[in-house]
């Protein structure tokens, strides 16, 4: 059963839509005409971007807090003065136009730093997530590599196990070591941002007014529908476009806000939404390291948080801890983010008195957005993309097709798999590597020749544009915040030595968001399974996020013609139905066996 509710027959009724279109347009339709419609419709060749909005900001809003990181604060103009050192700094080790760096750091305003100095060189910040270790860490580096690194010193150690490993485009290593606060051990043959930044002058750096919309700035690392990680391609046009859209024409913030980001820099709400939502209006950031239900209203009292960016999980964390008296102490009352689900939403709201929610609905590598711009209940919006929902048999894992070959759109009120135009109106960014970029792309849809973005999402048509969020499909599933590809964590498990084969799939676990990890294993001829040393293995090769929480031992699997392993009964058996399946309760639990009483609470209470 899906925790969507996907066999409800919701749809928006004129009841639902025309009074909030009433309420809503007029202030909302200043800032689309002045702002949100030219950035939709601004091209590749013009010359916007992120470092000419850095230095507009440094001059208009210059004594105005841009950044609250802990107990410190920068200004717009120390913002831009920081960056224009790194990028001075970045520039005179090596840095050109085009080239990419590795970002390994966590949540910190260095990140930002980094960021927006290579924009201003017109190079590219391949932002790694901060919980990779060993061989998907260096995967993703070697995703494009041109030997730079930028390293927090807090992830030190995990780069330099895997740094000598690393491949080169240039065929020489330049190490940028930042210090974390005060600590800083890196090497000698490291170069000290920290020591070395005041060196270089805060003037704005050269040749940022010359910078095109389309030039990539950032990679963002996603799962995709299979393998390893693949880093898809972020360019100034998209930032500047979410600026206007959600910092104005969404959330109309101001000068006199204060968005709290407890989410990371690599993962896009945080990075294309949540920085430029600030930046539009010289409004601040208050960031965190790592996000902490303990701390979160606290913080937002403390930063005077007017607005959050979120992820489904944060909600969701937030509404299952018990109240307090912080939960309406704070001025928070607009919200931004993905995931917030239909069997809170009004709760939620409630509980923690949000006014306004905007949910909306996007891919790093996509070329789409939904926004519930009009702030309705229990919809992520509308898109102004070309998009449809089609037919989708769950079972096969494949569209529908009418008696021509065509696929077959669903009526309103219907669940199906959610599509996008592709075309020179509409273009597909994709990823870096070209040859993943076809396997999201559905050919010969509705007509010889048209090209669809496949988003492997289920969805509900409800009418008037709208669409609602009804779960994931294909080969990844998304925990704690993250998309797992289950190829990723099958490979790393078919490396342990007493494996002889396995298969990964996500099982809903009750008052969760997404779906935890579970693994079916086959265990090699006359070996045993070392639950110790193997729970060692995963941890060490492994984001957290990605270790399975259930594994059962299983003596064969079915295979489909391809010798692909058969996943739909072991997704409907789950850890309710199969038998000798082992639990892990959290990050730093050990494996052990599922009782029967154990089983019981999950089911009624979850993880």
């Amino acid at each position: 059963m899906s925790i969507f509710n996907s066999d409800k027959d919701y749809k928006l009724s004129l009841f639902d839509f025309v009074p909030t279109i009433i309420k809503t347009l007029p202030q909302k339709i200043p800032h689309l005409i002045l702002g949100g419609i030219p950035a939709l419709i601004q091209k590749d060749s013009d010359e916007q971007s992120i470092g000419k909005v850095l230095e507009t900001n440094a001059i208009k809003f210059k004594s105005r807090p841009a950044i609250y990181f802990e107990n410190q604060v920068w200004t717009h103009r120390q913002f831009n003065e920081i960056s224009n050192q790194y990028a001075h700094l970045f520039h005179h080790y090596g840095v050109k136009k085009g080239q990419v760096v590795a970002v390994f750091l966590e949540n910190r305003p260095e990140v930002l730093f980094a960021v927006a100095a290579l924009a201003k060189i017109g190079a590219i910040a391949s932002l790694i997530n901060s919980n990779q270790r060993s061989q998907i860490l260096r995967h993703s580096i070697d995703q494009k590599n041109d030997g730079f690194y930028f390293i927090g010193n807090e992830l030190r150690e995990a780069f330099e196990e895997i740094r000598n490993s690393l491949t080169t485009s240039s065929g020489y290593q330049v190490c940028f070591g930042v210090a974390d606060g005060k600590k800083y051990s890196f090497s000698d043959d490291y170069i000290s941002v920290t020591k070395v930044l005041d060196k270089f002058p805060k003037s704005n750096f050269p040749g940022v007014q010359n910078i095109l919309s389309g030039t990539p700035f950032a990679f963002i690392f996603t799962s995709g529908t299979t393998g390893m990680p693949k880093a898809s391609i972020q360019v100034h046009r998209k930032w500047i476009s979410c600026m206007y859209w959600f910092g104005k024409v969404n959330l109309g913030l101001e000068k006199e806000d204060v968005l709290y980001i407890s989410i990371p820099f690599y993962h896009s709400n945080a990075l294309l939404i949540g920085w430029s939502s600030a930046a539009i209006s010289g409004a601040a950031m208050a960031i965190r390291r790592k996000f902490s239900v303990n701390e979160f209203w606290k913080d937002a009292i403390k930063f005077q948080a007017t607005a959050f960016i979120y992820i489904g999980d944060i909600c969701r964390y937030l509404y299952n801890a018990p109240a307090s008296q912080y939960d309406t102490a704070h001025q928070v009352k607009k919200i931004v983010g993905n995931g917030l689900r239909p069997d809170i939403w009004k709760q939620f709201k409630e509980r923690f008195g949000i006014e306004e929610v905007y949910e909306f609905y996007a891919s790093s590598e996509g070329n789409m957005t939904f926004t519930n711009t009009l702030n309705l209940d229990n919809t992520v919006g509308w898109c102004a993309t070309k998009f449809e929902i089609v037919e989708y048999d769950r079972e096969q894992g494949e569209p529908v097709l009418d008696s021509k070959g065509y696929f077959k759109k669903v009526k309103w009120g219907d669940v199906g798999l959610m599509i996008f135009e592709i075309s020179e109106k509409y273009p597909f960014p994709g990823y870096i590597n070209k040859e993943d970029n076809y396997k999201k792309v559905f050919k010969n849809v509705f007509q010889k020749g048209d090209m669809w973005f496949n988003t492997g999402d289920i969805m509900r048509n409800i009418g008037f544009l709208h669409a609602q969020f009804v779960d994931r499909e294909g080969d990844t599933f998304r925990w704690k915040g993250e998309n797992v590809s289950t190829a990723e964590v099958e490979e790393v498990l078919n490396a342990y030595y007493s494996i002889d084969c396995c298969t990964v799939y996500g099982v809903n676990i009750p008052h969760s968001d997404g779906k935890a990890g579970m693994a079916a294993i086959k265990i090699k001829a006359g070996e045993k399974l070392d639950w110790e040393d193997f729970n060692h293995y995963l941890q060490s090769q492994l984001p957290s996020y990605a270790i399975p929480v259930f594994v059962r031992l299983v003596n064969h699997f079915e295979y489909t013609s391809t010798y692909k392993i058969v996943k739909n009964e072991l997704k409907k058996e789950g850890f309710h139905q199969a038998k000798e399946v082992w639990l892990k309760k959290s990050k730093n639990s050990a494996y052990h066996q599922l009782t029967a009483t154990e089983l019981k609470k999950i089911e009624e209470e979850g993880i």
